[in-house]
């Protein structure tokens, strides 16, 4: 459900920022937005209290964002709380970062390996998935899981490519166990 909405309002606000030409300027409102709703956690705390009605909820978007924001997102907030969907604002706020930077062509990619990567491995890396992809740019987010144990995986959207020995040891596991079944 939550996908579905925050694809939903993540594409209608997408698609005004397009309409009134204002793509960039709506992302960089949109990730400051983002960084205050994170920082301020009392505030969702306190929008999605159920005690606390419609009317009193879009109170407080305009009074905490008026004027802060431009209309086109204030307004956008309100509708949120006039549906009962405020509850997903940011999940929406980061489908529509991601939307916008798949139209700029820039891709966002998550790697995961054993150990802490050098400089010079994770430029590597960076220049090989430019390479490997259509985008013209690629944000990388590395991540260390030492259950790994060596090698890597990459995840770019729904795309996996996994090359842990974590995952060839679970593959040569689970081959033993047929062959073993089979006699």
């Amino acid at each position: 459900m939550a996908k579905l909405v925050s694809g939903t309002y993540g594409e209608a606000l997408f698609e005004l920022a397009q309409e009134k030409n204002t793509v960039s300027a709506m992302l960089e409102e949109v990730s400051g937005l983002q960084m205050v709703l994170k920082e301020n956690k009392e505030l969702s705390v306190l929008m999605n209290n159920p005690k606390v009605s419609k009317e009193e909820r879009e109170g407080i978007v305009k009074e905490v964002f008026g004027g802060r924001i431009s209309s086109d997102l204030l307004n956008f907030l309100i509708l949120l709380v006039q549906k009962g969907r405020y509850a997903y604002v940011e999940e929406i706020l980061a489908y529509f970062t991601d939307r916008v930077k798949e139209a700029e062509g820039i891709g966002t990619a998550y790697v995961t390996t054993a150990v802490e990567l050098t400089p010079a491995k994770k430029d590597e890396i960076h220049k090989k998935l430019l390479a490997t992809t259509s985008y013209r740019e690629i944000e990388i987010i590395y991540q260390v899981d030492p259950s790994l144990i060596g090698g890597m995986t990459v995840r770019i959207n729904d795309r996996v490519v996994d090359s842990s020995i974590k995952t060839k040891l679970e593959k040569m596991e689970r081959s033993l166990l047929t062959i073993q079944l089979a006699e």
